[in-house]
């Protein structure tokens, strides 16, 4: 049995070969277990170099040359065939070539025959060959790997593994069975030149242990190594000379040959044309180019494309003839056009029958063949004339059966070598689990190929058997420990117990296991068991009959039974009530509720009550929510602005003020608009900052008329007796006129003894300059031209002219200006006016009320109908 090995326990039975016993009680078992400690031994030094890195394939064939010797030593190896166990006296017979199976010699001896005839039977009727012949190269596969072997190596009798003794001994228990106890001797993989140094044993031979001497596959380094391990990797890099011979490879130690080089250089193309940057493994190319070189004759050039050498003689030199090939030419120059013939073509056609009919040509003939022969189908059905490149088949369906012996053929126009049969076969097997997946055939299935694997129910010890004997294998015993952990809270305190088939012992410690309410279960442990292993669970025996004390296994704990002090539903101190633990009913007591509501600012006054949150912990019935909080909002918001908070009262900070308020600008010339938190949350530095235009000050000096100069600031405008403006300067009779600044206006305002703010501003700057002799004619002359103009207008204003109208503004606003006198009559016509349109208006308004109110009663009216209508029609259905 394959067991792997368990340091933690000492053997059971001592594994020296020269204990003698003079019991036989437990023989059978004690060789069984020395077999498998000494199969141990002698694998342990293979696997432990195989894990060392070395090749996946060696050790797939160690466990199997170790899983053969566990079934053999066992007793567990079945027959594919005929699914019956091979016991250690029955004639048998091994695969040689890759899965090894064992069967029975009777039964590989009666499947190869089968096959073998079958195979020349199928030969016979479709190659034409005769039956002798195909009998001798007939052919049988292994019912399990399908390798293939020839009639001549039908087994004919009773060897060993080795192939070294005939009807090898049975009654030697401390040989294995079919085996002739000796040194295998085979010769071992790779034709290394040495042989196995095990026992005659089932499966393939391990590798070849020997030492030799033996170099990487760079050949750098030389190492002695095992001789089934003897190629190996260096992981240096391989450093051997690559195709090319300039470079060298780059890669790590590898197997087989290097890789092309990929080192890029510049080359040629093999004209010398061209030049392009490639790998050094493809530095030999041709180019797109043509050659184009004159030849030797001067008067063609070379069609061929880029290439390296000479180009060769002119094509049309000497003799030459027409295209058909009738007519020879001799002396002819190559550039002078060939004549043709005149005769009749006469190439043969692709069909290989007939011959071009045209005259002589150049060119290619006609692709397909149009003469019309007289053609039969290939099941011969069907004769009919048509051309000859056309395939001739008729629709006739092919009735043979295939060599299957079930199904038709079914093909259309079949020649009659019928092809084989395309069905699956979906026999069921001799193993009663699976079908046969082959094509549909003849004889009986191959054998299951599906090997069943038989372990305890740890797994550690297994063996395989062909599907189908598994339910007449009995289970392996194992010694080790039980691996299923129990489920029970105890796994850590249980008793350990060796590996078993069917369910683990029941837990006898106490529960102990805590309720949620923080008490613990006195009860005798329930908790689940493990599953039994579903392949090996034994018949259940009688229901025990469980006491009241002991838990049902697998079965929850039962409700707590301590009592508890639990207060009311709404958590009021010094209401609580003895309860059992378990019991989760609840109560309500006379106190007032007191939580904060959710506005966290004031409290419910609601008598007792399970709140919403708790419900949805403790899962209490009748929750009702604390009352609404209907009050204003009443906080003071931050940063302080004189703005309420516009939602009801909540928890929390409030929301941002959003409230848009007005800020002028210093100079007062444009409005702003803030938001209160953004505005109220600058400093007094900033708003003043924000509040400014950024544009030049409005405002104007107190001591001049002209706008401040500078840009939009807070507070009084700096320095106002010092505008840069210019001001024109009169005399008093404002015939003199000079420009001077405006502070030197100012100042000499001061110095006459009054404030430039006194002075009004259609005055500003006049009689600051003294006047001269000049300017009293003219103010002479100015003022009795005044006096003629002012003349002039009244005689204007007082006699317009008779023959001119007037403007047609003039006149419009003449009449607005005149008093609108209206007569008696005039009045009366008015007012009856109004009390007609107002008796009119009542009127109609009557009129909509009540034609309003005699179409909602037809609405109504009509609106019952329908319903009336549709009830009848409802009833009239069901």
């Amino acid at each position: 049995m394959n067991s792997a090995n368990d340091h933690d326990h000492p053997p059971l039975l001592s594994d020296s070969s020269d204990t003698d016993t003079d019991s036989d009680h437990g023989q059978s078992s004690s060789v069984l277990l020395r077999h498998t400690d000494l199969s141990d031994s002698i694998f342990k030094s293979y696997f432990e170099f195989i894990s060392h890195g070395q090749s996946s394939a060696t050790a797939a064939d160690l466990s199997k040359i170790q899983s053969f010797l566990t079934s053999s030593s066992s007793g567990a190896l079945s027959c594919l065939i005929c699914l019956e166990r091979i016991r250690p006296s029955d004639p048998t017979w091994s695969c040689t070539s890759l899965c090894y199976a064992v069967f029975h010699l009777f039964c590989i001896q009666s499947w190869a025959r089968q096959a073998s005839d079958l195979a020349a039977a199928r030969v016979a009727t479709r190659l034409p060959v005769t039956a002798d012949k195909a009998a001798e190269s007939a052919t049988w596969n292994c019912p399990k790997c399908r390798a293939e072997y020839s009639k001549i190596q039908i087994p004919k009798s009773y060897v060993c593994f080795c192939g070294k003794l005939d009807n090898p001994p049975s009654d030697d228990p401390w040989v294995l069975p079919h085996s002739c106890g000796e040194v295998c001797n085979r010769p071992l993989k790779n034709n290394c030149g040495h042989y196995c140094l095990l026992l005659c044993h089932p499966g393939p031979c391990p590798s070849c242990p020997k030492l030799v001497k033996s170099r990487c596959f760079c050949g750098s380094l030389q190492d002695v190594r095992r001789c089934g391990y003897k190629e190996f990797s260096c992981n240096n890099p391989c450093s051997k000379l690559l195709d090319c011979g300039v470079h060298r490879c780059s890669e790590i130690c590898h197997v087989g040959p290097c890789p092309p080089c990929r080192a890029r250089g510049v080359f040629k193309c093999q004209c010398g044309q061209k030049k392009e940057e490639r790998e050094c493994c493809d530095r030999i190319f041709q180019c797109d180019a043509p050659c184009e070189k004159v030849l030797s004759c001067g008067k063609h050039i070379c069609q061929k494309g880029c290439h390296s050498g000479e180009c060769g003689e002119c094509p049309f030199q000497g003799k030459r003839t027409c295209p058909c090939g009738k007519r020879i030419y001799k002396d002819i120059p190559c550039d002078a056009v060939v004549q043709l013939c005149g005769a009749t073509c006469d190439k043969m056609l692709s069909c290989g029958y007939h011959k071009c009919p045209e005259r002589c040509h150049r060119g290619q003939c006609i692709g397909t063949c149009r003469t019309v022969v007289r053609k039969s189908c290939r099941c011969g059905s069907l004769k009919k004339e048509v051309p000859c490149h056309q395939e001739l088949s008729c629709e006739r369906k092919c009735q043979r059966i295939r060599d299957c012996g079930r199904h038709p053929c079914k093909r259309r126009c079949c020649d009659g070598d019928c092809p084989p049969c395309s069905e699956i076969c979906g026999k069921r097997l001799r193993c009663k689990n699976h079908k046969c997946p082959s094509p549909c055939h003849r004889g009986p299935c191959a054998p299951c190929p599906i090997m069943v694997t038989i372990s305890c129910a740890c797994g550690e010890t297994h063996f395989e058997v062909p599907c189908g004997t598994e339910m007449d294998q009995k289970p392996p015993k194992c010694p080790k420990r039980c691996p299923i952990t129990p489920l029970c809270r105890h796994a850590p305190n249980s008793k350990p117990h060796k590996c078993h088939y069917g369910a683990c012992p029941s837990c006898r410690l106490p529960c102990e296991e805590e309720y949620p309410c923080g008490h613990k279960c006195k009860l005798r442990c329930h908790g689940s068991k493990p599953p039994p292993n579903p392949e090996f669970t034994l018949k259940p025996k009688k229901k025990k009959i469980i006491k009241q004390s002991e838990g049902v296994p697998g079965t929850p704990c039962p409700p707590c039974p301590e009592f508890v002090w639990r207060s009311c539903v709404g958590q009021h101190i010094g209401a609580e009530r003895m309860m059992v633990c378990s019991d989760r009913s609840q109560f309500r007591c006379e106190n007032l509720c007191g939580n904060p509501l959710p506005c966290s600012n004031h409290f419910c006054t609601k008598t007792c009550h399970a709140l919403e949150t708790l419900s949805s912990l403790n899962q209490l019935q009748g929750s009702e929510r604390c009352e609404d909080c209907c009050l204003p909002c009443q906080k003071v918001r931050v940063p302080k602005c004189p703005h309420h908070c516009p939602q009801p009262c909540h928890p929390g900070e409030c929301p941002p003020c959003k409230v848009l308020i007005k800020r002028s600008c210093h100079c007062g010339s444009m409005v702003h608009v803030f938001e209160c938190i953004y505005y109220n949350s600058l400093s007094a530095k900033d708003q003043e900052t924000v509040r400014s235009c950024r544009g030049p000050c409005h405002r104007k000096l107190p001591h001049c008329t002209h706008l401040c100069p500078h840009s939009c600031h807070p507070g009084q405008c700096p320095y106002p007796d010092k505008c840069s403006k210019k001001v024109t300067v009169r005399c008093k009779c404002q015939t003199l006129k000079k420009e001077w600044l405006c502070q030197d206006v100012q100042a000499a305002y001061h110095r006459d003894g009054c404030h430039p703010r006194d002075i009004p501003k259609n005055h500003f700057g006049i009689g600051l300059i003294p006047c001269n002799s000049d300017c009293k004619s003219k103010v002479q002359v100015f003022e009795s031209e005044l006096q003629l103009r002012k003349s002039q207008v009244t005689e204007k204003e007082k006699a317009p002219e008779a023959g001119k109208p007037l403007p047609k503004r003039k006149r419009r606003r003449e009449r607005i200006q005149e008093p609108s006198q209206s007569t008696k009559l005039q009045k009366i016509a008015a007012t009856t006016k109004r009390l007609l349109l107002f008796v009119f208006l009542f009127v109609g308004l009557l009129a909509a009320v009540y034609y309003g109110y005699e179409s909602l009663l037809w609405l109504n009216d009509w609106m019952n109908e329908v319903d009336e209508r549709r009830h009848r029609r409802y009833s009239r259905i069901s």
